[in-house]
């Protein structure tokens, strides 16, 4: 199959593919960012639009957010390496407003597209949620890149689930509509926490002590793992030794210590329990992905705990969770692939 490029100086600015009419024109390189709690991912991207989008990673740094006294700072130490880009895509956790801020209780520093746009001299610089961003990624995900939990190797057309535990939790959900697919950004992270054994029971009564409200993020988190930790210790009558969730995730995957490990066990069945209440609610049947930071880290303990149980045990409803592929993907550069789809889908509609 020939395909002829059309050459400007060095670069090439279109493809095209004779067989199936692909026409792809390359814009700028923009920055595309993946801002969560604990870390920012900035990457350089180059994005074609056409008929079959392309999107080539050149770049690509880890920032610690504790580091840096401001997004713009992070942008700015990245975007002295990429002086061309004149326009950058932000995926964020938390609540997007009108004028360009965001409310999240996860980010360590106030956001504001506005703000990073006249610190930064971008040309215009844009928002979006980070788990519908991840949910754009999910097109350019290969099959070598994800752990089958549960499921057919293959799903159904339909609605998608994105979702996973980070600093907090973010959840959205692809539609497909005919040759597009719309992507639904959620708050289901907030909802309120339900519980389904006795010790679950108990374990949430020990984490309502002081609050009027616990939502499901409270639990399926990195704070969350630590809540359900100090609480099971309650419940236990010990006193808690692990003071951070990577120190309770170590113990547990050393088997250190019994009660990090029922712990972590904890986690993997209230996670499938929400999953599954999350399949059901929003109508998924075209394959959930499990993504965040967390998840990967512990995929061997989650692969072995209750975690596909919980998700199937919904009564009569068992039956159709059972033809949902459930999959764990290493979240990385998601975001940051994401923010580039998603942009690229709204400038090149």
């Amino acid at each position: 199959m020939q395909v002829a490029q059309i050459f400007r100086g060095n670069s090439v600015v279109a493809s095209v593919n004779p067989a199936h009419e692909v026409f792809v024109k390359r814009s700028a390189p923009l920055v595309a960012a993946d801002v969560g709690g604990t870390h920012v991912r900035v990457g350089l991207v180059n994005a074609g639009f056409g008929a079959r989008p392309a999107l080539d990673l050149l770049s690509y740094r880890q920032y610690r957010c504790a580091d840096y006294p401001s997004l713009s700072a992070i942008l700015a130490d990245f975007r002295s390496q990429a002086p061309a880009a004149r326009e950058c895509a932000i995926a964020s956790a938390g609540y997007a407003m009108d004028d360009g801020t965001v409310i999240s209780a996860n980010l360590p520093w106030a956001l504001s597209t506005t703000r990073i746009r006249d610190d930064l001299g971008f040309e215009s610089v844009h928002l979006v949620n980070d788990f519908e961003a991840v949910a754009h990624a999910t097109a350019h995900i290969d099959a070598n890149q994800v752990v089958q939990l549960t499921g057919p190797a293959e799903a159904v057309h339909g609605p998608r689930l994105i979702v996973g535990p980070g600093t907090g939790l973010g959840a959205a959900v692809c539609i497909p509509d005919g040759q597009r697919t719309v992507v639904l950004a959620t708050e289901a992270g907030q909802a309120s926490l339900s519980a389904t054994t006795d010790l679950e029971m108990a374990v949430l009564q020990q984490m309502q002590h002081g609050r009027s409200h616990v939502c499901i993020e409270q639990a399926l988190s990195g704070p969350g793992l630590l809540n359900l930790y100090n609480a099971l210790c309650a419940v236990r009558g010990q006193a808690p030794v692990h003071t951070t969730p990577d120190a309770i995730s170590a113990a547990a995957l050393g088997h250190d210590d019994p009660t990090a490990t029922e712990t972590l066990q904890l986690f993997c069945g209230i996670l499938g329990s929400i999953i599954g209440d999350m399949a059901l609610l929003y109508g998924i049947k075209g394959g959930i992905y499990l993504a965040g930071g967390i998840l990967p880290k512990i995929s061997q303990f989650l692969l072995h705990s209750t975690f596909v149980e919980r998700f199937l045990n919904k009564g009569p409803m068992t039956r159709a969770l059972q033809d949902i592929p459930v999959k764990l993907v290493e979240h990385g550069q998601l975001g940051v692939i994401g923010a580039a789809s998603w942009y690229l889908g709204r400038k090149h509609v």
